[in-house]
């Protein structure tokens, strides 16, 4: 079946994302119809999953370290800020009924922590300004006179648009929409795509091998001593042994640090059942990512005890302990106990637990090898996609005359905090405004 289901003199906003819901908005703002296609059966998936833990929709701090939260890209998306910045966020959400205010972390947050009234009002202003919804339709390409192809409940639907606005988000969560299978459509019409790759991501660690059955043996006693359980099997070659991802995968490493390179930073982060992800983690992925893809793994340095100085940890771990466990002196001298102190013996060697030297040296700066980043669909958000150099100065794609693309569907990254969501919503400002001047011209 092949219907048009607007008049040619319609913008196409394909992609019910953030970036592609204030596209059309800004469109409908200016006067211009608007129709918002989308393959699944509702708006603003991944936005909604975005607020269950209070939704962080941007970032209190100036303007000039905002900005240069996004790395390389930092002059590309400065000038999406340029046009909708932190403020221009919470005065948006303002017009939507929605107060905000400033976490202790300098964050965003609705007064209420959740994203589903915010995304109710929003789509309830967009449809009273006239923008036409069209939900179950994925976006399969162009037919051979340039209207948009959808698979769509009633069959397939050829719809011409005026100009078109492609926000179909990065590779993550996939099962929320955004699954990248936008990519061999714009790279069969020459566009080129940097691969997505995961940002904000866990990993896997690389682990450490057993040195003999004398060490796993020590091991195992070790945690049983900790943990107060039985036997358990012999640790793997790599990766968490068993015992340890079986009692502490889920539990949190507070109050630590970690350093790589020139990154430094407090924080926590989590253990899982391969590796370890979290806040702290995050921070740091994009950096631990791209290490790994040029050397085949990444170690960072741990300090499990950042509040404290060498010095005092080294007089402590140097203080006789008599008859009591590794364990328990540690626990006694220095409140190091539980996941901190497992971690100790899971990853160094017999000799350096047994040297206080060493093992205060580890304490403040335990290294830890990372073999992977998890998959992508794993992952908070992806960097990759259509590089800014492919568009023109208004943000066209050069290959596919009255084509824009915002969102994550640009080769871009941002950290947690408020500000990919900040700068999602700012490329759709700026994918409107060069719609706009195109279509003028």
């Amino acid at each position: 079946m092949t219907s048009p289901l607007t008049p040619s003199s319609a913008v196409a906003v394909v992609g019910a994302g953030p970036a592609g819901l204030m596209a059309a908005e800004a469109l409908s703002a200016a006067g211009l119809p608007v129709a918002v296609y989308d393959a699944m059966p509702s708006a603003g998936r991944k936005f909604l999953l975005a607020g269950r833990g209070g939704l962080n929709l941007t970032h209190s701090e100036p303007a000039d370290a905002f900005a240069a939260r996004f790395g390389a890209r930092q002059a590309e998306v400065g000038a999406w800020l340029a046009g909708f910045d932190a403020q221009a966020v919470r005065d948006w959400a303002r017009g939507l009924g929605v107060e905000t205010f400033v976490g202790t972390s300098g964050r965003v947050f609705p007064q209420d922590m959740k994203a589903a009234p915010l995304l109710r009002a929003w789509l309830h202003r967009l449809r009273s300004a006239g923008v036409a919804f069209h939900m179950r339709h994925r976006w399969t390409g162009w037919a051979d006179d340039g209207a948009l192809r959808f698979c769509a409940p009633a069959g397939e639907a050829v719809v011409p648009a005026a100009a078109t606005v492609l926000a179909l988000g990065g590779a993550s969560w996939p099962r929320l929409g955004s699954d990248g299978a936008w990519v061999p459509l714009l790279e069969a019409r020459g566009v080129p795509v940097a691969p997505l790759v995961p940002a904000n991501c866990g990993f896997d660690v690389a682990g450490r091998a057993p040195a003999g059955e004398e060490a796993a043996e020590s091991r195992r006693d070790f945690l049983k001593d900790l943990l107060g359980r039985g036997p358990t099997t012999a640790p793997a070659a790599a990766g968490w042994t068993p015992f340890f991802a079986e009692r502490f995968a889920g539990q949190p490493f507070k109050s630590v640090a970690i350093r790589f390179g020139d990154f430094a930073r407090r924080g926590e982060f989590v253990a899982t059942a391969t590796g370890v992800e979290g806040s702290l983690v995050y921070a740091a992925s994009a950096l631990l990512r791209d290490e790994i893809a040029r050397s085949g793994n990444a170690t960072f340095h741990l300090d499990l005890l950042p509040g404290h100085t060498p010095e005092r940890v080294l007089a402590e771990v140097r203080h006789p302990r008599g008859s009591r466990s590794l364990g328990s002196h540690l626990k006694s001298r220095l409140g190091l106990d539980g996941i901190k102190t497992a971690l100790l013996h899971e990853l160094l060697p017999k000799d350096v637990l047994a040297s206080p030297d060493a093992l205060a040296a580890a304490i403040k700066a335990l290294p830890v090898t990372l073999a992977a980043p998890r998959p992508v669909a794993e992952a908070i958000s992806t960097a990759g996609g259509v590089p800014f150099e492919a568009l023109d100065a208004n943000g066209m794609v050069a290959a596919l005359p009255g084509v824009f693309v915002a969102g994550e569907m640009l080769d871009w990254e941002a950290p947690t905090g408020g500000y990919l969501l900040t700068a999602s919503l700012a490329s759709g400002v700026a994918a409107a405004q060069g719609v706009r001047a195109w279509l003028e011209r």
